[in-house]
């Protein structure tokens, strides 16, 4: 009898040792791969032999060019240099931005949309390590006061607008803390319209879509600065997702390689000299 004890007690402290050992790890994204990574050449895809990337319509440039079904631009690159290093092509299907990050189950891989990473949003989703540095934006009609405007201080009068859900939205009650409280909309491009039609002294979003926006949607209007939030753009995955470390993989090759540089000197370069607002 003492015999048997002895050995089911050596063999109870064997298994849990080997499924101590056998126990995932988080990675970096806050996925549940493995801590070596995951397997890139046989990625968890929702779909098999392809990923399936989702993204809001309309899709601004430079983070997109092209159509639906052969993005470019910034983001539309970056999502097809993903797939490229996980051996498979691109499917496009549409998110609309504030359902990206909202709880539960996704009918995509990952979105690419401009987003934000937060801790109050990885607490509903995962995300991918960031792959821009982004900064706040202020657009403002031509006509506006606010024009001249060269420090934060100087826009607490101003009536703002942004899209709902967005760090934007939260940038401008925290920190520029206007008289009037803000406008939101359900899209930039709503956003855009109210302030070509008078509703709005400014809009605010990222620092690259202002200044596109007034290059190329709205004449006349100027980019009066961009305010510096410390914020990185993350790929949005359902939480758990094990593709996360695949990506995270890749994305890190692509950054060794230079490839992601190459992408924002090629698409963002130009968008970038805008001066900074003062507090």
């Amino acid at each position: 009898m003492r015999r048997v004890a002895t050995g089911l007690i050596i063999l109870t402290l064997l298994l849990a040792a080997c499924a101590e050992e056998d126990t995932p790890t988080s990675g970096n994204g806050g996925g549940s791969g493995s801590a070596a990574g995951c397997d890139t050449s046989n990625p968890p895809l929702m779909e098999d032999g392809v990923l399936t990337v989702a993204t809001d319509r309309p899709a601004f440039p430079p983070w997109f060019e092209g159509n639906p079904k052969r993005y470019s631009g910034y983001e539309g690159a970056l999502a097809t240099a993903v797939a490229k290093g996980l051996g498979v092509p691109v499917k496009w299907v549409v998110e609309p931005f504030n359902k990206s990050f909202a709880p539960g189950a996704k009918d995509y891989d990952f979105d690419i949309n401009q987003i934000s990473i937060t801790p109050e949003r990885r607490q509903a989703v995962a995300f991918s390590d960031g792959y821009f540095d982004n900064n706040q934006g202020l657009l403002a009609a031509k006509d506006s006061t606010i024009t001249e405007a060269d420090s934060v201080a100087d826009l607490k009068d101003a009536q703002l607008g942004t899209q709902v859900g967005t760090t934007s939205f939260g940038f401008i009650n925290s920190v520029i803390q206007p008289t009037s409280e803000p406008k939101i909309f359900d899209t930039t491009n709503d956003v855009k319209s109210a302030l070509e039609s008078g509703q709005l002294d400014g809009l605010v979003t990222d620092v690259v879509t202002t200044v596109y926006l007034r290059d190329f949607e709205i004449p006349g209007s100027v980019v009066v600065g961009q305010y510096p939030t410390n914020e990185q753009f993350g790929m949005v995955f359902e939480k758990g997702s094990p593709l996360v470390d695949c990506v995270n993989q890749v994305l890190s090759d692509l950054k060794k390689d230079g490839t992601l540089k190459k992408l924002q000197d090629k698409w963002l370069q130009d968008y970038l000299g805008v001066p900074i607002l003062k507090d």
